[in-house]
């Protein structure tokens, strides 16, 4: 592969070019070299007229989308990947609006594309459980009430008012020095929060929280330490300072970028803020370039599917983007 692009313009310009494009992407997908979509046998062939493959097992021909977020898609690679680029290093994301006008597609298809790469950028904890110090908090994201028209905010919030009423909770899990996990649980339930805890977290760790009373009693598995933000918000090791910053980048993208998101599709761009956070440093603490962050959700994009009618909530035939 020649020289790898740095930045996004860098990108758009390499992957212009349908073959340099094709080689990115399958050398992502295949990096010890293409298997076949169908039966995963190692013998295929590459027609270089059409750039797809042909198995010489099962003779049956594949293309690179064949099985990724990308399949039955029109859209070219030469636009795909520079979106891919540019949700995985734009730091507060960006909108369908500004997507389709960068690289010449429609508002809707747009959308489509981003929440399809947003499906590629979840984290499946493949790495297992976090362990050691996991800083455990919650946020609650959602319109303002006094922002709201009367009709909504009779709809959402009924009789009551202010607080956290109308919005939905979201629980964040940050290993010290590690990654973090976030989940949208709904309305912040004792056995939801605590459920996710055990589900996430390795039993012996020291788990640092809040004084939120929905992890008394619940949290014995872990050597449970409390930091009372009336009195404190740092007691030696004792605090939630950075799961609190996620939340503030994760706040920042939603009220500044999208500025509105359905519950229905909130969990989707956690997952989006999450794959940065958990991606701008390697192992050792050094900075992760964009291009290798981009890799880094490129290689995920293999067997996972979200077809248009599942991501309205509705079944039927997908729509052709």
């Amino acid at each position: 592969m020649e020289h790898k692009p740095d930045t996004l313009l860098e990108a758009v310009k390499a992957y212009a070019d349908a073959d340099f494009a094709l080689d990115e992407a399958a050398n992502s997908r295949w990096p010890k070299g293409v298997l076949c979509a169908h039966c995963g046998a190692e013998n295929t062939m590459f027609l270089k007229t059409r750039r797809i493959w042909k198995c010489s097992k099962c003779r049956k021909q594949f293309s690179f989308k064949a099985g990724t977020v990308f399949e039955d898609s029109a859209i070219g690679l030469d636009r795909w990947l520079p979106a891919v680029w540019m949700i995985a290093n734009d730091r507060n994301g960006i909108s369908s609006h500004e997507l389709a006008r960068t690289i010449g597609v429609t508002q809707k298809t747009a959308w489509f594309m981003l929440h399809r790469i947003r499906l590629a950028m979840q984290d499946g904890r493949n790495g297992g459980k976090l362990g050691g110090e996991v800083e455990v908090d919650e946020t609650f994201i959602g319109g303002k009430a006094r922002n709201m028209h009367k009709s909504r905010k009779a709809k959402i919030m009924g009789w009551k008012t202010g607080g956290t009423v109308g919005k939905t909770a979201v629980q964040g899990l940050l290993e010290h020095h590690g990654k973090v996990s976030a989940k949208v649980v709904g309305e912040a339930k004792r056995k939801a929060l605590s459920e996710n805890v055990k589900e996430n977290v390795e039993p012996g760790s020291t788990v640092y929280t809040d004084e939120a009373a929905a992890y008394y009693h619940t949290l014995n598995e872990y050597d449970h330490q409390v930091i009372n933000h009336a009195e404190a918000y740092v007691n030696g090791n004792i605090h939630t300072n950075g799961i609190e910053n996620f939340w503030s980048c994760l706040k920042r993208g939603i009220g500044g970028t999208y500025v509105a998101v359905e519950p229905f599709h909130l969990f989707r761009y956690v997952d989006e803020q999450a794959f940065r956070y958990n991606n701008r440093k390697d192992a050792e603490g050094n900075p992760v370039s964009d291009y290798d962050r981009f890799k880094a959700a490129l290689s995920q994009v293999t067997g996972r599917r979200l077809t248009y009618q599942e991501l309205i909530g509705k079944e039927g035939e997908t729509e052709a983007f």
